[in-house]
């Protein structure tokens, strides 16, 4: 008999459930290259409400959100500042470099996981001659994925993006799971967004939504945003169908706490089995243990590889029994 497998490569596997196919196949639908989509502008005001800016644009990933940001940022040759292992160094096919024609600098991760000090920040920018580089640009990511969805607070947002200012900085920040930063903290999104020049959030990880993502900015850039995003072959056409599940993702925001709880299960039964697990603070465990990949797959148990460490990503599709299940395939407590 075949093992039903339990995904936790990603929250990007979710699927549309019934309600928000039946919106996408009723969503009033317009050319939103020549005069906008109706549905499509619905859900870009709602989302630069929410995120606290005057202007959003739908766009299909979030790695094309963080590229259009980057061009919109960066001068040819122009140095950027993103913590280690960030979304925008190692998982975007180099296009920071390639497309955006950025330096990339790599800050370390000296005020906990995934983020750097205020003074790590504004000693990053040196100054000197003509020919010295230009450092313009500080990326942060909130959630960080590879340090294990780790959060940082307004406060010490905000303390980084003083210290970006103290240096004539611009600021971007990569918010592809912000939402989930937002309800670990218990504060709105907007408090963890205030500041930023521009902010990148997914709809198709916690969310649910099949594809998408959004930037928000003041509405100058997104005016920009909009001819960059065609320029890259990312123009939509009746785009409702797509924006209309991303209105129903967000009505999903208050759910994303049972992930963190299915997160913090899962974490403390793999310690229990004598894995080592740091305690989550959302949606990622990051893990090290006697299994490997293949061998987990043999159980049912889908999982990836992340700098070094086993990663398993709670989400909307896998329940708080699937999470005893996968306990229970890993074998007894080890206490």
């Amino acid at each position: 008999m075949t093992v039903r497998t339990i995904d936790l490569r990603s929250d990007t596997v979710t699927r549309p459930d019934a309600a928000m196919r039946h919106a996408m196949a009723d969503a009033d639908v317009g050319d939103d290259v020549l005069d906008r989509d109706p549905t499509m502008a619905r859900l870009e005001e709602r989302v630069a409400s929410m995120l606290g800016y005057e202007g959003a644009l739908w766009v299909p990933s979030g790695s094309m959100g963080n590229l259009i940001a980057l061009m919109l940022h960066l001068r040819r040759g122009d140095a950027f500042l993103a913590p280690e292992h960030a979304h925008v160094l190692g998982s975007e096919l180099g296009t920071a470099a390639w497309l955006a024609q950025g330096m990339p600098q790599v800050l370390p991760h000296d005020a906990g996981p995934g983020r750097p000090t205020p003074e790590t920040v504004r000693a990053a920018v040196g100054t000197g001659p003509y020919f010295t580089l230009s450092t313009t640009l500080l990326c942060l990511e909130n959630t960080h994925n590879f340090a294990g969805g780790a959060v940082f607070d307004a406060n010490e947002w905000n303390s980084l993006v003083e210290a970006a200012r103290s240096k004539d900085l611009l600021v971007h920040l990569d918010g592809a799971r912000v939402w989930n930063a937002a309800a670990a903290l218990g504060v709105p999104v907007s408090d963890l967004t205030r500041g930023a020049d521009t902010v990148q959030v997914c709809l198709s990880k916690g969310l649910g939504a099949p594809v998408g993502s959004m930037l928000a900015s003041d509405s100058a850039r997104i005016t920009e945003a909009r001819r960059i995003r065609k320029m890259l072959g990312g123009g939509v056409r009746q785009g409702g169908i797509l924006a209309a599940a991303g209105l129903l993702a967000l009505d999903n925001v208050d759910s994303l706490a049972a992930d963190h709880a299915n997160a913090t299960l899962l974490a403390d039964g793999l310690r229990e089995r004598g894995w080592i697990v740091a305690a989550p603070q959302t949606n990622i465990v990051l893990a090290d243990g006697s299994l490997g990949i293949a061998e987990l797959a043999e159980l049912g148990i889908a999982a990836v590889t992340v700098t070094g460490k086993i990663r398993f990503v709670t989400h909307r599709d896998v329940s708080e029994s699937d999470i005893r299940e996968v306990l229970g395939r890993l074998g007894e407590d080890r206490r």
